[in-house]
């Protein structure tokens, strides 16, 4: 499938539905970190007995992250830091150079774009 290039406006528009899907990536993140203690001794002990409950819980939360992180592919967006929420968007400046359009969770909207190479400490205002 080609690159899908979004203008400014197609990018902001997109914000409600990734941001619910970044929420839900999110929450299950949280949910595997705040495990991770807890992770070993259960892993450790499914090598014997074939699994537990809490196991069974994470293998959830995994299956959770890696649907929305499709589900974010599969608008043309590109998952740059599931930490941070941090998404980029291909467009295609009135040169014709193609760069990202950049946004992090919590931003109100696309205000920044950076190279294909630059990534986020290269952020310019759009």
């Amino acid at each position: 499938m080609p690159p899908r290039f979004f203008t400014l406006d197609e990018a902001n528009a997109a914000l409600p539905q990734l941001n619910e899907l970044l929420e839900q990536l999110m929450q299950a993140r949280r949910a595997i970190i705040d495990a991770q203690p807890e992770l070993w001794p259960i892993l450790k002990k499914a090598i014997g007995n074939g699994g537990s409950k809490k196991a069974g819980e994470m293998l959830a939360e995994f299956q959770r992250v890696q649907a929305a992180h499709q589900a974010i592919e599969a608008l043309g967006v590109v998952l740059k830091d599931p930490d941070t929420g941090l998404l980029d968007f291909l467009h295609r400046r009135p040169d014709g150079r193609e760069v990202y359009l950049c946004w992090r969770h919590g931003e109100p909207k696309v205000s920044y774009w950076h190279e294909l190479h630059g990534g986020f400490a290269g952020r310019k205002p759009v």
